[in-house]
């Protein structure tokens, strides 16, 4: 089977800035972008390590975001910790089902589907996998339109904020769980920029 004809092979260069596709110099050296000047690649560079590094971050930080307190709350009758979990749990014994479930579903399930699935796509490609390529792709696209819906927790903490002081007269602070939980969010943002989805194609048109 003949190589897919893509745009490496032809010589074209899409500049990640304005996305105007270009034609590499005939001479080797550096490309630059004749709209923006940036500098051009045929792929991202050290697109793996980066996304290996950012993602192997973000999961262990996922652990600390999940138990240690999101909030610290004091009022007239005492102190309070919680955690993301200890939150849905609040909001589901309190009757709010719908906010409990959107809170576990974007907090909890979302970053940890966003990491699952950047793994799988960092290894096959680090594998040099050539299975389903067109998938692999949709899948991360997936992960890009995901990847908004992680900060609803942020919302959803700032609406309690704003509830519980005018209820109770309490003083709330970010736990150490909050940051962990912001620098995930972050991370597996940055992992997902990183990883250069071309590098699925590249493995096309190797093996007879």
């Amino acid at each position: 089977m003949s190589a897919a004809p893509t745009a490496a092979r032809l010589g074209l260069l899409a500049c990640e800035v304005c996305r105007l596709v270009s034609r590499a110099p005939a001479l080797g050296g550096d490309a630059h972008c004749p709209r923006c000047s940036a500098t051009l690649h045929a792929r991202k560079p050290a697109s793996l390590a980066r996304t290996w590094a950012f993602l192997i971050t973000a999961m262990i930080l996922y652990v600390p975001a999940n138990m240690l307190p999101i909030m610290d709350t004091s009022s007239l009758f005492g102190t309070q910790r919680d955690t993301i979990l200890s939150g849905v749990a609040f909001l589901w014994t309190s009757g709010s089902f719908v906010l409990a479930l959107l809170v576990f579903f974007a907090s909890i399930m979302v970053p940890l589907a966003k990491m699952i699935a950047l793994t799988v796509l960092a290894a096959s490609v680090q594998m040099r996998a050539a299975w389903h390529p067109r998938t692999r792709t949709r899948l991360y696209r997936v992960i890009e339109f995901a990847g908004r819906w992680s900060m609803l927790d942020i919302y959803v903490v700032t609406l309690l904020v704003a509830l519980v002081h005018v209820s109770t007269f309490a003083s709330i602070h970010a736990g150490p769980g909050a940051a962990a939980f912001g620098a995930v969010v972050v991370l597996t943002m940055f992992a997902a920029t990183s990883f250069d989805p071309r590098l699925i194609w590249d493995t096309l048109g190797e093996k007879p």
